[in-house]
């Protein structure tokens, strides 16, 4: 026997074999998690049991049963089931399977599921390739991905496929995965004589995070590396199970749809007024290493877009919290972020200043384009002030307040108004001097 061997009744048994994966589900009744797309009576589910499959690509974080849930497939299925991991194939290898399931399916009338796990690091080129064979149905396709196939997934394919989104998997299902490994004798330690105590079971499904893999890995780490006391029980305490999982997995990836869901969270909570909120995805942000100037650069936008006129100061806090980032870099520029953020999630709101200049824009790409007033044109340059220009033009500071009622806009936009500050903030002032100068011009007219 090679050095390097499993004994025969590792490789009968799977003993041999990672805990995660020795405690994959079989069949649909031991899958755990996913009851929006796999529960009984969902159209998933249907279709598996029917063995009426079509083209679809399972997404979502890690740990969380996609690739399980196409193993169950592979097992139920008269179909022939084929398998890639994208990080490893090429274009050869899909050109070969798709040789082979043209040939089942005209002599044997046998359809073909081909399984690729991590789809999204086929290149684009290689999506080409499988396209044809997917919209003539040589393979029903079942692609994987951790990210966002809107992303990472030629559109092409994507209309041609079904979109499911694995969640996290809830506490409830972590502990039920962790249960089920440690009494079952065949594949897990129902014979290994465990014990362990509800605040390690409890840590472990809390820090897991919704993956089940991390939560396994956790605890096969926890069984291997605790020595048996003198009743020969291995006891898994809070200590050991802290040391095991050590530390939180957050799913974030700065590509993938939760990096764009979280920077939303953030947004949104900042233009909800929800400081409490706000900080916590930004710690997340930063706790998943996101680049700190792309979170300045948000924050910096935020407080033109949602905080703008209302406060003034909000934008000139976002911009001290740009140099701050650029000057000093992080863990100590997480401070003036945290202060730039929190100033904005409780400053007064404001768009009007957006809706006025978008406005402005769409009068201008669609409306006819008006002249310049004789009045406001530069009298400076040679020959101008023969032809008028500037003539009749009134000075505001030579009049009472500053102001004088004049025209400023074309001829055909004279009554056109565009901005509308909102009763809010220093808005609120803006208001008051715009009614000033209105009620100027109706004294003067």
């Amino acid at each position: 026997m090679d050095l390097f061997d499993l004994p025969s009744d590792d490789i009968t048994t799977g003993r041999g074999r990672p805990l995660a994966d020795r405690m994959r589900p079989q069949t649909l009744d031991e899958f755990v998690g996913q009851e929006q797309i796999v529960g009984k009576g969902r159209l998933l589910r249907r279709a598996i049991q029917a063995d009426k499959l079509t083209p679809m690509i399972f997404f979502g974080p890690p740990g969380t049963g996609k690739t399980t849930l196409a193993h169950i497939i592979a097992q139920t299925t008269s179909a022939y089931f084929e398998q890639l991991n994208a990080v490893t194939a090429g274009v050869s290898d899909l050109r070969k399977i798709i040789a082979g399931a043209e040939e089942r399916l005209k002599f044997d009338q046998q359809r073909t599921i081909l399984f690729i796990d991590e789809i999204h690091r086929f290149s684009k080129s290689q999506q080409d390739a499988l396209l044809p064979s997917v919209e003539k149905g040589t393979v029903i396709l079942i692609g994987a991905t951790t990210e966002s196939p809107m992303f990472e997934i030629n559109p092409a394919l994507l209309s041609r496929s079904r979109l499911f989104r694995f969640v996290p998997l809830t506490q409830d299902d972590i502990r039920n995965i962790l249960q089920h490994a440690l009494t079952d004798k065949e594949r897990g330690y129902g014979n290994e004589k465990v014990k362990m105590e509800p605040a390690a079971m409890d840590h472990l499904v809390r820090v897991a995070n919704g993956d089940s893999r991390t939560a396994l890995h956790a605890l096969e780490l926890a069984v291997l590396t605790t020595d048996r006391d003198q009743d020969g029980f291995i006891h898994i305490d809070l200590h050991v199970a802290e040391e095991s999982i050590q530390e939180k997995v957050l799913q974030y990836d700065k590509k993938g749809d939760n990096h764009y869901d979280t920077v939303s969270a953030f947004i949104k909570s900042m233009r909800g007024s929800d400081p409490d909120a706000t900080l916590y995805w930004l710690a997340k942000m930063i706790a998943a290493g996101e680049d700190p100037k792309f979170i300045a650069r948000r924050i910096f936008i935020h407080a033109a877009e949602d905080v703008g006129l209302a406060d003034p100061n909000a934008l000139l806090i976002a911009h001290a919290a740009v140099k701050a980032v650029t000057f000093i870099g992080l863990p100590e520029a997480r401070i003036p972020l945290a202060e730039a953020a929190l100033y904005i999630a409780t400053a007064p709101k404001s768009n009007a200043a957006v809706v006025g200049i978008d406005q402005a824009l769409d009068t201008v790409k669609n409306e006819k384009t008006g002249e310049v007033p004789i009045h406001l044109r530069d009298a400076h340059y040679k020959g101008a002030a023969k032809l008028g220009h500037g003539k009749g033009y009134l000075y505001p500071h030579d009049f009472e307040g500053g102001y004088v009622p004049q025209d400023y806009l074309p001829e055909h936009l004279r009554n056109k108004h565009f901005y509308h500050p909102s009763p809010r903030g220093y808005e609120r002032t803006i208001n008051k001097r715009l009614n000033y100068f209105a009620r100027r011009d109706h004294d003067q007219k």
